[in-house]
């Protein structure tokens, strides 16, 4: 199961994140998710247990847990959803019309 796990401390790193779900069964993985500009956390990552039923208990139990001085979210993760690509919006940019420039004449 994939789990989703949001309001971490910045300073959580994946091994943490690891390690706070490890007694409750085997961990595939564990992503804290990372700023691609800062390099820095986002607050919420990813943790993955191929045992259903240890990942219902860690769920239950840990959702609400404070770690680092922050009550974190503990959820099933949803699948993403498809966003569109491409930037979309921005509507008439830089489209001109007729007009503009400085008339001399009219002071």
């Amino acid at each position: 199961m994939n789990i989703y796990v949001s309001n971490l401390s910045f300073n959580i790193l994946d091994d943490d994140l690891k390690n706070f779900f490890t007694p409750y069964g085997e961990v595939s993985s564990a992503k804290v998710i990372m700023d691609k500009f800062t390099n820095q956390s986002r607050g919420f990552g990813f943790v993955e247990m191929p045992d259903d039923e240890a990942s219902r208990k860690a769920i239950s139990e840990l959702d609400g847990a404070t770690i680092d001085n922050r009550n974190i979210k503990v959820a099933e993760a949803k699948p993403r959803e498809d966003r569109p690509s491409g930037g979309g919006g921005g509507g008439n940019r830089g489209a001109g019309g007729a007009g503009g420039g400085f008339n001399k004449g009219r002071w």
